[in-house]
C-alpha cells in the first residue's frame, strides 16, 4: 500500500508582507516548506511526497527541498488551491496511491503523530479531518456591533493534513473541477465521502503573517523535549565470508554469528531509539525464540524502531554509531553505512555519526573473537 503526501504550495502568501511568499520564508533558520516537507519525508508510514509549486519559485523549492527524501519533482499549480490540489491528484495517478494526505506548504509544524494518526483512519474509514474544537464564544456582528451567540456545540476549527483513500478523493476533484471550495472535506462531501474527525494540535498553526512566524518560532522552542537513549551489541564471528554492520555488506574472513543476520550496529542502534521513547529493548520486539526472525535483516528491526518513535511524535535529531573490534576495517565502509542509515531513518545523512575503535589487543574483540556495537541516539519530541 502507497501513501503520499500532497503538500499545496503554490499560493503567493501577500497576507505575510513584502518579500518572498511565506512558504519560502525562513523558521528558524529553515525555510518554512522545508519543514513541512521534511515532517512528511522522515515519517515511515509516508512513501512519497509530491509538492504543488507556483512556476515561478523553481528555484527557491529546490533549495528548500535539496537533501530530502521520498519527494517526488513537483508540479505546477493553478490559480485557486482547489485546482492546485487536483493538479497534484492527477501527477499522482501514475504512481496510483491507495492513500493520499493534503496539507497545506505553511502548516510546518504538523506532528509526526498527528500523520499517524491521519494515515490510521484511513483503516476504517473513507476520509479524516484533523480539526479542533471550538471553544471560545461565537458572535455574529451587525456594523462592527456585537450580534446574537452562535452554539458552537459541534463546531471545529478545521487543519490539515486532509486525509483520503486516493481514488475516490481524485473522482470528487474531478467532479468538483472549477469550483472555489474552501477545503478538500468540501470536495469530497460534496460527493458524498464520509469523513471522520481527528483532534489537532494547536502547534498545528498556518503561517499567514509576519506575526505568525516569530509565533511558530516562540512554539518549537516552547514545545521542544529532547531525550537520549544509547544501546550496545556483540557478535562473536563463525564461518562466512562477509559481515553485515550498518545494513552494509562487508567482506570478511568470518561471519557473525546470530538469530537474525547479526548486525550489530543496527541492533545497538535499534535499542538507543527504544530506549529514548521507553519502549524497551530490541528483544521484545522481535525475540530470538521466534523462529519469524531467523536470518531476518536487521534493517527491518531499526525501521519499526524508527516508526514507533513517529508514533510517539518524536523526530531523531542525530545518531552515533561505533564499532568497537579489531578486523574488519570500518574506514573504507563508513560512508556507504551513513547513507544506508539514512535510507532507513529518513534522515540527512550528515546527522548521522559511524566510526571506529580497538580495544589495543585486549578482551575479546582484542583477540579478534568477535565485535561489538555502541550506538546513542538524539530525539527530539514536540513541533
Amino acid at each position: 500500500m502507497t501513501v503520499a503526501a500532497l503538500i499545496v504550495a503554490a499560493g503567493r502568501g501577500t497576507r505575510a508582507g513584502p518579500g518572498a511568499p511565506k512558504q519560502y520564508r525562513l523558521l528558524a533558520g529553515e525555510p518554512v516548506l522545508r519543514r513541512t516537507l521534511g515532517a512528511f519525508a522522515r515519517h515511515p508510514g509516508i512513501d512519497v511526497v509530491l509538492a504543488v509549486i507556483h512556476p515561478d519559485d523553481r528555484d527557491a523549492y529546490d533549495k528548500a527541498a535539496a537533501g530530502l527524501p521520498k519527494l517526488l519533482e513537483p508540479c505546477s499549480g493553478g490559480s485557486t488551491r482547489q485546482a492546485s490540489v487536483l493538479l497534484g491528484l492527477e501527477a499522482l495517478a501514475a504512481l496510483s496511491p491507495a492513500r493520499v494526505l493534503i496539507h497545506d506548504g505553511a502548516r510546518p509544524l504538523v506532528s509526526p503523530a498527528i500523520i499517524s494518526r491521519s494515515i490510521e483512519a484511513l483503516d476504517a474509514h473513507a476520509g479524516a479531518l484533523v480539526a479542533l474544537p471550538v471553544t471560545d464564544t461565537i458572535r455574529r456582528t451587525i456594523a462592527d456591533l456585537a450580534g446574537e451567540t452562535v452554539p458552537r456545540d459541534g463546531l471545529w476549527r478545521a487543519q490539515t493534513p486532509q486525509a483520503f483513500r486516493y481514488p475516490a478523493i481524485l473522482v470528487a476533484h474531478r467532479q468538483a473541477a472549477g469550483g472555489e471550495m474552501t477545503d478538500d472535506v468540501a470536495v469530497a462531501a460534496a460527493a458524498g465521502i464520509e469523513v471522520v474527525m481527528i483532534e489537532g494540535d494547536e502547534t498545528n498553526m498556518k503561517i499567514t503573517s509576519a506575526d505568525d512566524l516569530s509565533r511558530a518560532e516562540r512554539l518549537l522552542e516552547a514545545t521542544a523535549e529532547y531525550r537520549t537513549g544509547t544501546g550496545y551489541d556483540v557478535h562473536r564471528f563463525g564461518e562466512g565470508d562477509h559481515v553485515m554492520l550498518c545494513g552494509v555488506r562487508v567482506p570478511h574472513t568470518h561471519g557473525l554469528v546470530g538469530h537474525s543476520d547479526a548486525d550489530a550496529g543496527l541492533h545497538a542502534l535499534t535499542d538507543a531509539i527504544l530506549g529514548a521513547i521507553g519502549e524497551g529493548d530490541i528483544g521484545q520486539h522481535f525475540p530470538p525464540s521466534d523462529p519469524q526472525w531467523k536470518d531476518a535483516s536487521s534493517d527491518r528491526f531499526l525501521a519499526h524502531a524508527a516508526e514507533l518513535a513517529a508514533r510517539a511524535g518524536a523526530r531523531i535529531v542525530n545518531i552515533d554509531v561505533t564499532f568497537i573490534c579489531e578486523r574488519p576495517k570500518i574506514g573504507p565502509w563508513r560512508n556507504a553505512m551513513r547513507e544506508r542509515l539514512a535510507h532507513i531513518l529518513h534522515i540527512d545523512v550528515s546527522r548521522i555519526s559511524v566510526k571506529a575503535t580497538t580495544t589495543e589487543g585486549l578482551g575479546f574483540t582484542g583477540r579478534s573473537e568477535g565485535l561489538a556495537a555502541q550506538a546513542l541516539a538524539n530525539l527530539r519530541f514536540g513541533a
